[in-house]
């Protein structure tokens, strides 16, 4: 009984995320039947506790249909807290050993994974290998969160970023491999240098990231330079051979 009312509660608090995290989201009914991430939920918060206690190919079993039909994959063995939402859903990943904290926010394309999951297989089972986030943690799309790592409280992960390293409390990272932009550990506060999609802000890009965009931009700069002189060279070449070919018009019309 303290597991269903904890199961429950738990769905809850999911279905309160989506009305809370998402202004597309009309009405709590809408959410129940619209949205991939309550659906996937359902599945996993039946299915974790039939892991727990060993009847793990049912779980397994559930947790395939609802990949099937959510496109969200995620393994029963995983913790999650309440108030989990995943954002779009299409192509999360999250694996066996991964623990999330409460109020997290995941968008599309987001793997929590090992390292090396294919080399030595059978050394990493049973083996924590996967990443921890923590409460109010927000991770952007197509970001990869990977290996034994801890991303602590009310961090933020930037779109299409590569995370193998811990992120403290209240830091922002961006970027391949991730580095740290901000450090602000008030929760519920808009970082601008956040970008969910993967848009970058170059005011907080990577430093190697703007000196090639800079560079670009200056090699760009520099041919439409050489374009313009190449034109007027050309007009100028033309210029002259129609004052070379009028010279003998003149001198017959003076005959």
């Amino acid at each position: 009984m303290r597991e269903t009312a904890i199961m429950f509660a738990n769905l809850n608090r999911d279905l309160k995320a989506i009305m809370t995290r998402d202004p597309a989201a009309s009405n709590r009914f809408a959410a129940v039947i619209l949205y991939p991430s309550f659906h996937v939920m359902v599945a996993y918060r039946l299915s974790n506790p039939l892991w727990n206690i060993g009847l793990r190919f049912i779980a397994r079993w559930i947790m395939q249909i609802a990949r099937w039909l959510t496109g969200i994959e995620i393994h029963p063995g995983a913790t999650i807290g309440g108030g989990f939402f995943v954002d779009h859903g299409s192509g999360v990943v999250i694996g066996e050993t991964a623990i999330i904290g409460d109020n997290v926010t995941l968008y599309q394309g987001v793997t929590l994974g090992g390292v090396l999951p294919a080399v030595d297989a059978e050394s990493q089972r049973s083996v924590k290998r996967h990443p921890t986030l923590g409460d109010d943690v927000i991770v952007g799309s197509g970001a990869q969160i990977l290996g034994n790592i801890t991303v602590n409280r009310c961090a933020r992960v930037g779109g299409n970023s590569v995370v193998t390293k811990d992120v403290p409390e209240g830091a922002t990272v961006v970027g391949v491999p991730a580095r740290q932009m901000t450090n602000k550990t008030t929760p519920k506060t808009v970082d601008e240098s956040f970008q969910p999609y993967g848009v970058h802000d170059m005011a907080n890009a990577d430093p190697r990231e703007r000196i090639i965009t800079a560079l670009v931009d200056e090699v760009q700069s520099l041919r439409a330079r050489l374009n313009d002189m190449e034109d007027r060279v050309s007009a100028t070449q033309l210029h002259n051979k129609a004052g070379k070919t009028s010279q003998p018009s003149r001198r017959s019309n003076k005959s």
